[in-house]
């Protein structure tokens, strides 16, 4: 990403030149252009059968963890827990599973940015990093934006690629980060630009567009703080910050910045809306109720993830 096509203000402390140079020396991460195309390949085919999905999750012994797992968390009034990977598909249905296998290898290959620093609830962070990818493709349905791929759970997932690339780029900012208090999301923002240069969004765009994933993602992630910018895609910006701040909502912050205010930034009044829907219309008002009962749902949906 060229000075052309990101446009920030460095500070003294590193110059772009020295921010490219930190994002190149991040590890490659394989995930993030080929999500487990076996998987992918059968989950696309409308024909295929449970059996075959089941023998292609086993083969990977932490996406088979992570399915038993979130299947007894959303079902947990069964009599008996569910320990086979063929029933949980069937309970679970081929979206969560399909969801799932994207999530599962980009989390793990992004926690080797970030094994520095075990003192961090990652595991938080990567819970909200889905509930987000989960409100993000709901609110984009609700207002009838139609996507052909994942690209609407991927934005939603990637949104804060940009924490761990800090982490693992910038150790010294990160600790300073994570032991501030804040009061709002845009506190955390400035003080990242104060001390890096970027914020994490920005940074998150940047290392995505190293890894050659589509404008579409970069963008969105670039501008999820401030839609209204976005040269081309805001409705996707617009529908990862309301989904972050409805995640946030229910408790699930992330675990990475401590706020003095635990209920700041509240979704529903968010100007995103305006960008998605006509403000005050009825469609307005009918997507936030939908989605405020898809939200109760998400903290125990989000039980198996960790």
């Amino acid at each position: 990403m060229t000075n052309s096509t990101l446009k920030v203000q460095s500070v003294e402390n590193y110059s772009l030149d020295d921010i490219e140079q930190r994002i190149e020396a991040c590890p490659k991460l394989a995930s993030l252009k080929s999500v487990q195309l076996a998987l992918r390949e059968l989950l696309s085919c409308e024909q295929s059968l449970s059996t075959k999905i089941a023998e292609t999750i086993q083969r990977d012994p932490s996406l088979t963890a992570r399915v038993l797992r979130m299947v007894n968390s959303v079902y947990f009034g069964l009599a008996n827990p569910v320990n086979s990977i063929e029933d949980a598909v069937l309970y679970l249905g081929i979206r969560h599973i399909r969801d799932l296998s994207y999530a599962t290898p980009v989390i793990e290959e992004l926690e080797r940015l970030h094994k520095n620093w075990a003192n961090v609830n990652w595991t938080e962070m990567w819970k909200h990093s889905i509930g987000t990818a989960f409100m993000t493709r709901e609110i984009l349905a609700t207002c009838n934006v139609r996507i052909d791929d994942d690209t609407d759970y991927i934005i939603g997932l990637l949104h804060n690629v940009g924490k761990v690339i800090i982490a693992h780029a910038f150790p010294k900012e990160f600790g300073i980060i994570s032991s501030s208090r804040f009061n709002t999301t845009n506190d955390v923002l400035v003080l990242e630009r104060q001390l890096i240069g970027m914020n994490h969004a920005e940074l998150g765009a940047l290392y995505l567009q190293k890894h050659q994933l589509s404008p579409e993602i970069v963008e969105s992630v670039q501008y999820h703080h401030s839609p209204e910018f976005a040269p081309k895609h805001s409705m996707l910006s617009a529908a990862i910050q309301i989904a972050d701040r409805m995640v946030c909502s229910t408790g699930i912050r992330g675990g990475l910045e401590q706020f003095t205010n635990q209920t700041h930034d509240r979704w529903e009044t968010l100007t995103s809306w305006d960008i998605l829907f006509t403000a005050d219309s009825e469609e307005y008002k009918r997507a936030q109720l939908d989605l405020s009962h898809k939200l109760q749902r998400l903290p125990k949906l989000l039980e198996g993830i960790s």
